[in-house]
């Protein structure tokens, strides 16, 4: 493991990279017949929850996050449920341990329908989205339907949002959709990875 201090300031080694890889293809990686949230077939399907709820997973798939992102590039990171919400939580410890914190929230699919009813999760009280510098994460993206979801819940509270990253793209048009949008979208692996 690398030094705190190292965490946010070098690439993605490549071993780290390998090991994640190997990681996913083991606990996340599946071939048949799938119905993707797109709506779209596939003969592959990626599920990251079992690799991120794995102790090295978590970590790796947070460090690989954390290596692309200039602590300049955000104010926070966040992304819609469920997907997310793991990533969000190891980018938060890690991004702490290294001594540049980048504060999470997530996005709700549906606002509860109880209590504060919030669509936008993890802020204080006193924290607010307006104008801030968001990079919004994701598990896969595919399309990026998910992603867009949560880029205009974050604009929506007045944040300002030019990135997005995601562990997995499986390059089936997510960063063109992206960029129509004005986000430019980087990911960890893509799924030549797993080809």
């Amino acid at each position: 493991m690398p030094d705190a201090a190292d965490i946010q300031t070098t690439p993605f080694p490549p071993l780290e990279r390998e090991r994640l890889v190997a990681l996913i293809a083991k606990r996340s990686f599946a071939t048949g017949e799938f119905t993707l949230a797109s709506g779209r077939t596939s003969r592959f399907y990626f599920n990251l929850k079992p690799t991120l709820m794995h102790p090295e997973g978590a970590y790796l798939c947070a460090r690989g996050l954390l290596a692309q992102l200039e602590p300049s590039d955000a104010d926070y990171a966040g992304g819609l449920e469920m997907g997310a919400v793991p990533l969000l939580g190891a980018m938060a410890a890690l991004s702490h341990l290294a001594g540049a914190s980048v504060a999470t929230f997530f996005v709700r699919k549906a606002p509860k329908d109880h209590g504060t009813r919030l669509g936008v999760e993890g802020l204080a009280p006193t924290e607010s989205l307006a104008g801030k510098r968001v990079v919004i994460i994701d598990d896969v993206t595919t399309t990026g339907g998910s992603t867009v979801k949560a880029i205009e819940a974050a604009r929506a509270e007045g944040a300002t949002v030019q990135r997005a990253l995601s562990i997995v793209d499986r390059d089936e048009g997510a960063a063109e959709n992206l960029a129509a949008i004005g986000v430019t979208l980087g990911s960890v692996l893509s799924v030549g990875d797993f080809a």
